[in-house]
């Protein structure tokens, strides 16, 4: 394997963990957005902001890793992409900021209003930073940036229906994730009622998952043929098969309330469809231009992959010890945690915190 081949496995991981986690918490903010009024909703995102706020911000290293890792191993790749794609990138960015202010804002909120607008600003943009992201990698997927600095169309590139497609699938995939995670969280949290609604959330967002999935390929077949082509038949199709068997699997475990197994599964899903689009496009990173002929030098890729490997030993235990962290119950839950009901239910209605 050679140190361009190296990098792009290295860049794919941390795209691939930007999903699992990093879309998770978007998908956490579409079902505050959808959770309802604010007394009806308030266990739901009350549920949301426990389970992502310690976090939520450590999850967009993921995303900071991706981007400087293109930068300098892909750097002409890089330099297309973010000149033809420079509107939803930037639309992308823009909610990324709104949705981390409101967050924050609304945490340290005390008035009912103040609370409502920047609840409205977190939920908005939960739901248009994925699909700006998803039209994005639709526009590649779909050979529509061209190598060069602004060479390709700056609106026919991600208004398009693959990447209308790829944005709503992008959408989908941060709320199936989220959904599915937000169910071991509530049983954690001893919140049967709770893990009974995201359940049922999760269920459905997992089938309109795979229908965004199934119209993805249908929309392929004819706006970008090649890609639908390996996805189908060439040697992509093994993970694309992994994803969908993975898919009906993690149905079938939310149906039977095996929640731990199901985040496992779903996990599996996501990946077999990120990994088959990858597959399905190398070496090819744009259209008339491969691996070997974008990636920087050798001395500037060894030089990156050096870096790279100190900085896992450090940054990949923390994240580790962080991330479970925050999936341990506390010690004093079961002094802290309200009278239940026999079905787990606490009387009060709400989990004290």
């Amino acid at each position: 394997m050679s140190l361009a081949e190296i990098m792009l496995a290295a860049l794919w991981l941390g795209l691939s963990a930007y999903v699992l986690f990093g879309g998770a918490d978007f998908g956490g903010g579409v079902w505050d957005l959808l959770a309802g009024g604010t007394h009806r909703g308030r266990d739901q995102r009350d549920l949301v902001m426990h389970s992502i706020g310690p976090i939520w911000e450590a999850n967009h290293v993921w995303l900071i890793f991706v981007i400087v890792l293109m930068w300098t191993g892909i750097p002409s790749v890089f330099a297309a992409i973010t000149s033809t794609l420079y509107i939803p990138l930037t639309l992308a960015a823009l909610g990324i900021i709104a949705r981390g202010a409101g967050f924050a804002f609304r945490k340290a909120s005390t008035d009912l209003w103040q609370q409502r607008l920047f609840g409205a600003a977190f939920a908005f943009s939960s739901v248009v930073t994925p699909f700006f992201l998803g039209t994005a990698a639709g526009a590649i997927a779909s050979g529509r940036v061209p190598p060069g600095i602004a060479a390709g169309d700056v609106m026919s590139a991600w208004l398009n229906p693959t990447s209308a497609v790829s944005g709503a699938l992008a959408v989908g995939i941060a709320a199936y994730l989220a959904a599915v995670y937000l169910t071991h969280d509530a049983r954690r949290g001893r919140r049967q009622d709770l893990a009974e609604a995201f359940r049922a959330r999760a269920l459905a967002a997992g089938m309109m998952v795979g229908l965004l999935a199934t119209a993805g390929l249908l929309v392929l077949r004819g706006d970008a043929p090649g890609l639908f082509t390996e996805l189908t038949t060439g040697r992509a199709l093994p993970l694309l098969v992994l994803s969908v068997a993975a898919g009906l699997v993690s149905l079938v475990l939310l149906w039977r309330r095996t929640y731990l197994a199901a985040r496992a599964s779903a996990a599996l899903t996501v990946l077999g469809l990120l990994w088959g689009w990858g597959l399905g496009q190398y070496p090819w990173l744009l259209p008339g231009v491969t691996l070997d002929q974008a990636a920087a030098t050798r001395p500037v890729l060894a030089a990156t992959l050096g870096a790279l490997a100190v900085g896992a030993l450090i940054t990949l235990p923390s994240l580790w010890y962080l991330y479970a962290t925050f999936q341990r119950p506390t010690p004093s839950a079961d002094q802290d945690r309200p009278h239940t009901t026999g079905d787990d239910t606490p009387a009060s209605g709400r989990r004290r915190e």
